[in-house]
């Protein structure tokens, strides 16, 4: 899945176009490593999103075309940072 879709879907960014340009400024990295938001996203893959004041790292924990609004959270795991943003 790309990993713009996959933070809209896993609802750590609520839509796809705020994902993308994140992905496009550099914002986004997975396993330390800057990339597109046209970039493939596996399981155990690092995520990391760096805000001005803040960031958030997550572990891919499920990859999920379609997921209610309450399962979303199933989809990572938070390892440092706050989730809400």
């Amino acid at each position: 899945m790309r990993l713009d879709k996959y933070l809209k879907v896993s609802r750590i960014i609520k839509r796809r176009t705020i994902a993308k340009e994140a992905c496009e400024s550099g914002r986004v990295l997975i396993n330390d490593k800057v990339v597109k938001p046209s970039t493939e996203i596996k399981e155990n893959d690092i995520i990391e999103i760096k805000y001005a004041d803040r960031s958030i790292k997550a572990k891919v924990i499920n990859i999920a075309e379609h997921v209610k609004k309450e399962d979303a959270k199933e989809m990572y795991e938070i390892i440092a940072g706050t989730e809400n943003l």
